[in-house]
């Protein structure tokens, strides 16, 4: 014990990150500067100060519902078609065909370096068939795909137009989720093929598809060059239609628009986190009566 000698301990020095706040105060300032500024245009009045009249205006104008409403039902729409397309698609991809993996995400990416007027130029070529076809069975197709109320059409290129961000997120969720164990374990306990992707592969990518929901919504949202080469008028349109003559209101619009995402963003994500939270928890808990117990 005589020769045994006690080691000095060694203080660490916590270096402070000055240069990661640095680098999230300039992103700070950089997306949050162009918001204020904006939200300051919208309420500052000369005459009479700080009023919210551009608002006040913009709720009771009912092109902006309109709009706004369309624009909502063709973004929950593509986000529908979207999953329905690639969830099956992805996890298909991952279980049984691997080698296709490669092939898939080209075709996904191909819409990001395919610009926005190229592909509304090859769709107007093909609605201009309509004038071909109107004594043939495919001329009420046509008809219902660029209707005024709700474009199927759109929905079908903004699909399109959102299948990178579905892609990244649904490949970053499997990448992370040991699925053949899931499905096995599934299958062994007698699910059906459906029930394996409905109950036990969805519930396990959920913070996937949300990220790729919510990325897919803000794009229609914001889309305007297919919508207004088409003719249509949803919110991203009429708010620049309005600027024409009220540029308050259409940045009152803009503002609306970005607090509107803004809580969908925080929705989907608390319901996406809360499941998971709760099963946390559960865990939690069940390993707390495992050690009681012994």
């Amino acid at each position: 014990m005589a020769g045994l000698t006690a080691t000095p301990r060694v203080r660490r020095v916590r270096k402070r990150p000055y240069g990661s706040f640095l680098v999230l105060l300039l992103a700070a300032l950089y997306f949050l500067v162009p918001v204020a500024a904006s939200l300051w245009f919208t309420v500052d009045d000369p005459g009479k100060g700080v009023t919210f009249g551009a608002y006040a205006r913009g709720l009771r104008d009912e092109g902006m519902a309109t709009s706004l409403g369309l624009s909502i039902r063709l973004g929950l729409a593509t986000v529908a078609l979207g999953l329905l397309l690639m969830v099956p698609t992805m996890v298909v991809v991952a279980l049984r065909l691997p080698r296709l993996r490669r092939i898939v995400e080209v075709l996904c990416m191909v819409p990001l370096i395919m610009p926005p007027v190229a592909l509304v130029a090859g769709v107007s070529t093909v609605l201009s068939w309509e004038q071909d076809l109107a004594d043939t069975p495919l001329w009420a197709t046509f008809q219902a795909l660029h209707n005024k109320s709700f474009p199927l059409v759109l929905v079908l290129v903004y699909t399109v137009m959102s299948l990178p961000f579905l892609y990244r997120s649904l490949d970053g969720g499997l990448r992370g989720t040991d699925l053949k164990t899931l499905v096995e374990a599934s299958r062994s306990l007698g699910a059906s093929r459906l029930g394996t992707l409905c109950r036990v592969v969805v519930p396990n990518l959920r913070p996937a598809i949300v990220s790729g929901a919510v990325l897919s919504l803000a794009m229609v949202l914001g889309e305007y060059t297919v919508a207004s080469v088409l003719g249509f008028e949803p919110f991203s349109v009429w708010m620049v239609h309005v600027g024409d003559y009220e540029a308050q209101l259409s940045v009152a619009a803009a503002m609306l628009s970005l607090l509107i995402t803004w809580g969908l963003l925080l929705l989907l994500t608390n319901l996406a986190g809360g499941r998971t939270r709760n099963r946390n928890r559960n865990r939690n808990r069940t390993g707390d009566r495992r050690k009681t117990t012994v």
